[in-house]
């Protein structure tokens, strides 16, 4: 029951909730531009190239997480043979690929009034370079490889060893030196970073997270629906 639980609830969404969930979107993204452009105030130290955080950080936080579902997905259909499984991960894949690279963009643009370089090879930076290429060897190995059989299980091993590689993105800036500065939010511990740039970060954040969420279910539709039509065919 479980197993076919979900599939059906992603098939019956209408278009109204989709585009309910654009306007939403386009709403909070729309305030929260506002915030961190004109409202939010220039740090004392970076002034206004400040300001490239309210993409950059949401960016990071989606690409990881995207990676993080991925990794879980892959697993519990290893273990208990959850068909839809592997379709939420492929589904994902290209929404944290675009992010990862979106992070790496901005974190060079902030990277160089920063710290006079656009690129250094320290382990933050590094560790997202890796997950990039994670992201393009899952995307591929979904691409290249036609049965599907094999190809899931190619994709399985990817991401999971791609998993190993996420702590080492979250605590890298502990572990090693580095210019990367550490983490203002954790789950742990009360944010370091003033509310007034703390508000429009969030609501970026909350933004880009509705933007993921209406591309994955148009995304995963088509992937049910392809699936679907492969099995009638056998």
């Amino acid at each position: 029951m479980f197993k076919n639980f979900l599939p059906n609830k992603i098939l019956s969404i209408n278009n109204k909730l989709i585009n309910n969930l654009i306007s939403l979107m386009i709403v909070i993204l729309f305030i929260g531009f506002i915030y961190a452009i004109f409202i939010s105030p220039p740090d004392y130290i970076q002034g206004d190239a400040v300001r490239i955080m309210y993409v950059h950080v949401p960016s990071s936080f989606i690409s990881l997480g995207c990676f993080a579902i991925i990794g879980i997905a892959s697993i519990l259909n290893l273990i208990f043979k959850i068909k839809f499984m592997p379709l939420i991960a492929k589904s994902l894949a290209p929404i944290g690929a675009v992010f990862t690279l979106i992070s790496i963009a901005t974190g060079s643009l902030w990277g160089k009034p920063t710290w006079g370089v656009w690129w250094v090879w320290d382990a933050r930076l590094t560790s997202m370079a890796i997950l990039f290429c994670f992201y393009i060897a899952y995307m591929l190995t979904w691409k290249l490889i036609t049965k599907y059989e094999k190809a899931k299980k190619v994709s399985t091993i990817i991401a999971i060893l791609g998993l190993f590689n996420l702590p080492v993105i979250k605590y890298s800036v502990d572990w090693w030196n580095t210019l990367h500065q550490p983490s203002s939010i954790t789950l742990t511990s009360a944010p370091t970073i003033h509310y007034t740039m703390l508000f429009p970060l969030l609501i970026m954040l909350f933004g880009l997270a509705i933007y993921s969420l209406v591309i994955f279910l148009m995304q995963y539709k088509s992937e049910l629906i392809k699936f679907k039509i492969s099995n009638k065919k056998k």
